[in-house]
């Protein structure tokens, strides 16, 4: 095993995560550094970049791409903002599906039926509320589910987020999403990269 190999196994992180990922993902690699940052142009502090970045990650389901976020934001983000990412990831990932449904069957009976879901976590989430619902936004735009990302747009924007700091969250959960492809490519294909 070499040395990288070794760092990255052990001390997962976002660099980590930048040196795996193979040559034909390579814009993928320098989206990567762009995003996970505070931006001060979106808006967004470090703080909403970093429980978006790991709900987002959450939702790819891959596990290098959870870890190496994970490694990014330990020691930075609190105990609730860690709850509140995987709680977010966990609730879109029922509700994305439920919503998508109702939005694809365009049967109008549906629609007026009770949810009958317990969605708790979204009204008393543990941080901020804008800085759940982003997170919520993203997960929402990695399962695509467009009147999830409805609802979540118009939280975020009665928050007062910005359309910039809108854009910047699905930025982020459209760059780790695509790392977890070009990953899990990397990993299952037989023809070399």
């Amino acid at each position: 095993m070499t040395m990288t190999a070794e760092r990255i196994d052990t001390h997962p992180n976002i660099e980590g995560l930048r040196e795996r990922l193979p040559d034909f993902a390579k814009d993928i690699r320098l989206n990567l550094s762009a995003v996970l940052k505070e931006d001060h142009a979106s808006g967004l502090s470090l703080t909403q970049v970093q429980t978006v970045a790991l709900a987002s990650a959450y939702a790819t389901r891959h596990a290098g791409v959870i870890a190496a976020v994970e490694g990014e934001v330990m020691g930075t983000l609190t105990a609730e903002a860690i709850a509140a990412a995987k709680s977010a990831a966990t609730v879109m990932a029922m509700n994305n599906i439920y919503y998508r449904f109702l939005h694809l069957s365009n049967e109008a009976e549906f629609a007026k039926m009770p949810v009958g879901l317990r969605m708790n976590i979204i009204a008393n989430p543990g941080i901020p509320k804008a800085d759940f619902e982003l997170s919520a936004l993203a997960v929402s735009a990695i399962n695509g589910c467009g009147l999830c990302i409805e609802s979540h747009v118009r939280a975020v924007e009665h928050a007062g987020v910005t359309k910039a700091g809108i854009q910047h969250a699905v930025k982020i959960a459209a760059v780790l999403n695509a790392a977890a492809q070009a990953l899990g490519i990397a990993e299952t294909s037989r023809l070399g990269n």
